[in-house]
């Protein structure tokens, strides 16, 4: 299921969230993409005080702080949909 992760260089709670997300239970078979907002203005403009934020295949984010239970939430209603 694929997870974008929107970073930036140097973040460490980007770092936290990604550590968060490769120790998920294997079940859920997370594709982690990273998406780096300092290429990109609009997306500086939209997360760049959120960061690091999750967006779901459905379309659904949540932001830092999360812990792995709410991505586990996240990911079970969607797969429940």
């Amino acid at each position: 299921m694929p997870i974008i992760l929107y970073t930036t260089a140097g973040c460490h709670l980007c770092d936290l969230a990604e550590a968060l997300l490769l120790a998920m239970p294997a079940h859920y078979q997370i594709e982690l993409i990273h998406t780096e907002i300092g290429d990109d203005d609009d997306l500086v403009e939209r997360y760049g005080i959120r960061i690091p934020v999750l967006q779901f295949s459905d379309g659904s984010e949540i932001g830092w702080p999360f812990e792995q239970a709410d991505v586990v939430a996240r990911l079970d209603a969607i797969m429940t949909g």
